[in-house]
This record gives C-alpha cells, structure tokens and sequence, in this order.
C-alpha cells in the first residue's frame, strides 16, 4: 500500500470537461497525474462510487464546503477520485455543482486504486472492484499525509481530519 513519502504512480485518470478551455475540448479529457501535480499542492480523496449515499451526502459535499479554507491554507487544487467512467464523474461534478472548485477524476478501470493498494472489492454487491474511501495531501506529486478508512466508515478522510492535518504542517 502507498505510504507517506512515496510519489504518486504516474498514471492517466481521465476528467469530463463542460467547456471547452486550454488544451482540451468538451467531454473526457486525460490528466496525466505526474504532471498535473507537478508543483502543487493537493488535497486528494478518493471515494468508492459517484451518487453513493455517504460520497453524495457527506464526503464530497464535506470538500465542497471547506474549499475556500484548503485553499486559504496552502492547497492549490482539490481532487476527488472514484473508479468510475469520465461520463459518470461529470454528472456527478454537476449534480454536486463542484465546477471550478472540485476536480472530479475518473480512474475507470481501477488503475491508480490498483497501483496504490487501495482497492475494495464490493462484486458480492454488484459494485466490482473499487477504491477504498481515503484522503491524502500532495505536494509535488509526493504523499504527505495518507487517511485511509476502515470499511463502511467515514472518519478519517473527512474534509474537517484532512484540512486540520494541512494546517499543523
């Protein structure tokens, strides 16, 4: 399982963009993870499935409402991860109204849940293998705090736990 300092692999996750921008058109769009967080820093959870009860009502909207203070404490970009497909991610990033705050990543085919070690197998209730749900702050790419949940829990990967950690650094 990755740990505090150790890099990020250097993997691809895909992001549904809404607008055309810089480099990259309307729908799913590769963020190479290596470069995206070349130079900054980030507050990454990760989260076993889009509109899932606890992601929808707690953990996600937790990050949405903190925003302003992660950024105010040093955080350049928030990032929430779940193995889902980019087109999925998208929905949810409207439904939740995370544009321009949240970045929601798909890691469609469980790549980064797998090269990391957090991985959770839900296949016995029809979800296949996902990601744990976990929080992490990065600079430069490199891990500097690591919050992983125990199963069917959400308490230490929390906006609240994640941001507190950033500021006593």
């Amino acid at each position: 399982m990755i740990k505090v300092g150790d890099r990020l692999p250097a993997l691809t996750l895909m992001e549904y963009q809404e607008r055309e921008g810089e480099g990259c058109s309307i729908g799913p769009n590769k963020v190479e993870i290596a470069s995206a967080t070349a130079g900054k820093t980030i507050a990454l959870f990760a989260v076993p499935g889009a509109f899932t009860p606890t992601c929808s009502v707690s953990h996600l909207p937790g990050y949405l409402q903190r925003g302003a203070e992660f950024k105010a404490a040093g955080v350049d970009e928030i990032w929430c991860v779940s193995v889902n497909d980019a087109f999925v991610m998208g929905a949810w990033a409207r439904d939740q109204g995370t544009e321009g705050k949240i970045r929601l990543l798909a890691d469609g085919d469980a790549a980064l849940a797998k090269a990391t070690g957090l991985t959770l197998d839900l296949s016995g209730r029809g979800l296949g293998l996902r990601s744990q749900r976990y929080s992490m702050l990065l600079q430069d790419g490199v891990v500097k705090v690591l919050n992983v949940e125990g199963a069917g829990k959400l308490e230490v990967s929390d906006a609240d736990t994640l941001l507190a950690q950033l500021r006593a650094l």
